[in-house]
């Protein structure tokens, strides 16, 4: 019998390629005649540029060229978008103007033929401009929230006002109550390898070597921009040393190679520094929140309100699911939810991983645990006397809610029966000792996917799909889910992915690429088995040769008569005997019909204990168990690995990460890994990730849920928890840092 290989906690198979440095990333391309080409970030905030002092620059060795807004041609910028990109405004047109949005805006790029020629060059490039003050903070008196126009479209899973019930009157009559802010700070992505695009044209074809996320979209829109078919681009993107969001959407160094390439008619490589990447990749928006929450003596909520404020660019509605977790985490006749924008010159934000839910339930969470203390229950206690029958929200059962069971094996597994629920109460020696809970949930996506399966005559599958690897794993679980559905063993199949020309896929983010991508390679090997069929009753040298499709059986990898395994065909054997590949071809698409019927989501729960010195201010995370319930796990080693990762990120969103703006002109002040802090090996105490077992046949033919985003959602939360139930300090802002602990009044 073929062993089940899907659920087994197999090696990366991509592993060896990457410890051993064989893995090809962006930056890691060359091309024969290749150039570099350095961005020229503005260095105003917002206004014109009056003039750009490019001589001296042009004669310096080695450079071939200067482009600006004053010798770039104009570009076609068609109308693009994908599911990626804010529905409302318009893309920043890269040189094709003299306005300034915001600082680090890319005006100019020097071409050499070296990297330090094109450095050197770039630095001495002098430009000047008429400089105007950015609004560059939400709570200015001038940053008008605006209602996002996406988020009132029917369909639209972001709305910017909800309401069941009357949840005002509820409030105010309710027995316990509260209303609190919660502010977060903009994060930047900071991944390991910076962003990178390597641009070639071949014969009025460009060819990008460039590090995304989403390899179609990616093509489609540089086809869009310089007016070009869709066929006259390729992207090429083997993988991705970490994303997590940043790479989704073709920002515009990549147009700017494409372009650099084009107008000097070489290859061009461009690598954006660390501190470029806080200025054109996005970030995690700065958010304002507010939480009112009412409810009886006993726990029973009975009013919800939900405001948040958002930032977003001047020239683009960058909108996320701030809002949506709260019309359905928990049980509550009287639910109101809003959710503003404030246009600021700044560069459009995009999706960090857990976008929205991530910072709305955190402080959803917070003031969870702020009621909980108010009516003297434990805080899983309330989350239970407040569980759902259904999302009422939406007004429709869950595919699956396996929430409870995470809090018991969470709660089990981390040791909460030890926790004395007076804050300051826990010590060890003059360290003060908190626990902290938080739930999680993210949306259980699924999205149109397709691949491409060829079984060879040597016997080796080939499986073809133009998705992503940024690190969860995707060629190691997809080459499970094809080798289960074939019968074949792992060695057997050669898994693609990486390059647009392949069969269309989602984007690598919002986790669905398993539920995606994985439900469509199953699909493609089960079109390729049935290829193969067809083939072996057709096939006179077949022993099957005149059998009945239906009288035929696929077991152990062999397709024989049904009851009879003596003789049969394995596909490699099929396609010998035809003397060429049998090839299936499938899509994967949700049903309408149940994506109407049900609610799905995954969800998960996480405790976390910290120690807080007293007197130095200093918070450690000591241990960390996060529980999830995610549909069928394909591979628990790469699962396991995700959540850990997910919930390491929760510590740097909880602590560390923070993005400081100079208001005079709008520049990201700690631009750099020495006071952006991110958490290290010492930052990370013990941390254990865990699965319930849950069936869910609703979401996709394979059952499973993402778990890349929900890994980080409930984490921030679950350590400001802990903090407060360490110290009594309650800090409503993130990062939570040593100075709140030293500046806040001690009970």
């Amino acid at each position: 019998m073929t062993a089940q290989v899907i659920g087994q906690p197999l090696a990366r198979i991509d592993g060896r390629a990457k410890v051993t440095g064989a893995a090809r990333y962006a930056a890691d391309f060359n091309r024969p005649g290749q150039a570099y080409g350095v961005l020229v970030p503005a260095t105003a905030g917002l206004g014109r540029i009056t003039g750009i002092d490019q001589g001296a620059v042009r004669a310096m060795p080695g450079v071939i060229a200067v482009i600006s807004h004053l010798n770039a041609p104009r570009l076609a910028y068609r109308p693009h978008k994908a599911g990626i990109d804010p529905a409302v405004g318009e893309r920043l047109h890269v040189f094709q103007d003299d306005l300034v949005r915001f600082y680090g805006q890319p005006v100019a790029v020097v071409v050499a033929e070296t990297l330090d020629q094109a450095e050197r060059a770039a630095a001495a490039l002098h430009i000047r401009y008429a400089a105007e003050l950015p609004l560059t903070d939400i709570h200015a008196p001038a940053a008008e929230p605006l209602l996002p126009e996406a988020a009132t479209r029917p369909g639209s899973r972001v709305r910017a006002d909800t309401a069941r019930g009357d949840a005002d009157a509820a409030l105010e009559r309710a027995e316990v109550s509260l209303d609190v802010r919660y502010e977060m700070a903009r994060e930047n992505h900071n991944p390991m390898e910076p962003h990178a695009t390597v641009a070639e044209w071949q014969d009025g074809r460009l060819i990008l070597w460039s590090k995304s996320q989403f390899v179609v979209n990616e093509a489609a829109e540089i086809a869009a921009i310089f007016g070009l078919e869709a066929d006259q681009v390729e992207v090429i993107c083997p993988f991705i040393g970490g994303a997590f969001g940043s790479a989704l959407r073709a920002w515009p160094h990549v147009t700017v190679a494409a372009l650099a390439a084009r107008m000097t008619r070489r290859p061009v490589k461009l690598v954006l520094s660390r501190k470029q990447m806080f200025f054109t990749t996005g970030h995690r928006p700065r958010t304002s929140q507010c939480i009112a929450l009412g409810a009886t003596r006993d726990g029973r909520l009975t009013a919800l309100i939900h405001e948040g404020i958002g930032e977003t660019s001047r020239y683009e509605q960058f909108l996320e699911a701030l809002t949506a977790a709260s019309t359905f985490m928990y049980s509550c006749a009287n639910v109101r939810t809003r959710h503003r924008l404030a246009p600021l010159d700044t560069g459009t934000p995009t999706y960090m991983r857990g976008p929205g839910e991530a910072s709305g339930i955190h402080a959803l969470e917070c003031a969870m645990d702020e009621l909980s203390y108010r009516l003297g229950l434990d805080p899983i206690e309330l989350r239970r006397r407040n569980e759902p029958k259904i999302d009422e929200g939406e007004d429709k059962p869950f595919s699956s809610r396996s929430l409870m069971q995470c809090y018991a094996l969470g709660a089990e597994r981390f040791g909460w029966s030890a926790r004395r629920p007076e804050p300051r109460s826990m010590r060890d020696g003059r360290l003060l000792i908190g626990m902290g809970i938080a739930a999680a949930s993210y949306p259980a996506g699924h999205a149109p996917a397709n691949a491409l399966a060829r079984l060879r005559p040597d016997g080796l599958v080939e499986i073809e799909a133009a998705a992503s690897d940024m690190g969860p794993g995707t060629y190691t679980s997809m080459t499970q889910v094809a080798a289960e559905t074939l019968g074949v063993p792992v060695d057997q199949v050669r898994f693609s992915l990486g390059r647009s020309s392949f069969p269309q896929t989602p984007s690598h983010g919002g986790s669905w690429t398993m539920a995606s991508v994985g439900s469509a390679v199953r699909q493609a090997c089960l079109a390729a088995l049935d290829a193969a069929v067809v083939q072996a009753v057709e096939d006179q040298r077949s022993p099957l040769f005149g059998a009945a499709p239906d009288q035929l059986e696929w077991q152990d990898g062999r397709l024989h008569r049904r009851g009879d395994p003596t003789a049969g065909q394995s596909p490699g054997e099929i396609a010998a005997s035809l003397g060429r590949p049998v090839e299936g071809r499938a899509a994967s698409r949700r049903s309408a019909e149940v994506a109407e019927r049900y609610s799905m989501h995954a969800f998960g729960a996480v405790f976390v204990e910290v120690a807080v010195d007293p007197d130095l201010g200093i918070i450690r995370v000591r241990r960390a168990v996060g529980v999830y319930s995610a549909g069928r796990i394909v591979n628990p080693r790469l699962a396991k690995s995700q959540c850990i990762g997910g919930m390491i990120g929760g510590i740097g969103m909880a602590l560390m990460e923070q993005t400081v703006l100079d208001p005079r002109d709008g520049r990201p002040v700690n631009a750099h890994m020495a006071d952006y802090l991110v958490p290290v090996n010492l930052d990370v105490g013990q941390v254990e990730a865990h699965f319930v077992e849950e069936e869910d046949p609703h979401v996709n033919p394979l059952g499973v849920k993402g778990i890349g985003e929900i890994a980080l959602v409930g984490m921030a939360p679950a350590i400001a928890n802990a903090v407060f139930h360490a110290t009594g300090v309650r800090v409503r802002g993130l990062p939570i840092r040593i100075e709140h602990m030293l500046e806040a009044p001690h009970p």
